[in-house]
């Protein structure tokens, strides 16, 4: 029997796992703009344009109150001048653990091109009402999940879930215009942007971007 064989079957499929197993684009960093945001709207509409498989998602890691790392997957609500957009409870896990360390990091991964784009940077809560007018622009469903207002608590049955989110979609329904009082839209501002571009030879191409007192720094990096 050969090692192959005596392989579990999460093992089995681990080794025949390709990376990358498309034509990937060549990114030249010295055609860079001078600031990651521009790089970054283009990266983002790219992976969409490629068929990139919800390219709005992002990893969103923070520390808790004994300094050990957190991370989930959360949406992009949106990136401008002032940073990248993400929403969430503040009662919720992240919210308090950004209230006590506002200090975080995201991570976007589009295997669809080779691409990986980290941010790590300040996060603020934004004024009350662009957080209320970000609920709004959302689905029904959006908005129940928000009034429901539980997350990361502990859930008695899955039957609470159905009756409590039920209620909660038929307010949402009913009033569109409801508030979730904890929903609260969150900004990074970023102190360092990194763009990935793999290669197949492994040869992967990383621009840094770091902020200083005087503006945005570029630097290769070693993959």
């Amino acid at each position: 029997m050969s090692d192959f064989d005596r392989m579990s079957d999460f093992d089995r499929a681990l080794r025949s796992l390709r990376v990358w197993d498309t034509d990937l684009p060549v990114f030249d960093p010295g055609a860079a703009p001078a600031e990651p945001l521009p790089l970054f709207r283009d990266w983002f509409v790219s992976a969409a344009g490629a068929g990139q498989v919800e390219p709005h998602t992002m990893s969103l890691a923070t520390v808790d109150e004994d300094a050990r790392p957190d991370v989930r997957t959360v949406m992009l609500h949106g990136a401008d001048e002032r940073g990248w957009h993400f929403a969430s409870h503040a009662t919720s896990a992240k919210g308090r653990q950004l209230a006590a360390r506002p200090e975080a990091a995201l991570g976007f991964y589009w295997p669809r091109q080779g691409r990986q784009v980290r941010v790590r940077g300040r996060v603020s809560a934004s004024p009350r009402d662009e957080a209320y007018a970000d609920l709004h622009a959302r689905t029904t469903g959006a908005l129940a999940s928000a009034l429901v207002g539980r997350q990361s608590e502990v859930l008695e049955s899955l039957e609470e879930l159905r009756r409590v989110s039920e209620a909660a979609w038929r307010r949402a329904e009913a009033e569109p215009g409801a508030h979730a009082e904890s929903w609260t839209l969150y900004v990074m501002e970023p102190a360092e942007v990194e763009f990935f571009q793999g290669d197949e030879r492994r040869r992967h191409v990383r621009l840094r971007y770091r902020r200083e007192a005087g503006g945005w720094i570029t630097e290769l990096l070693w993959p």
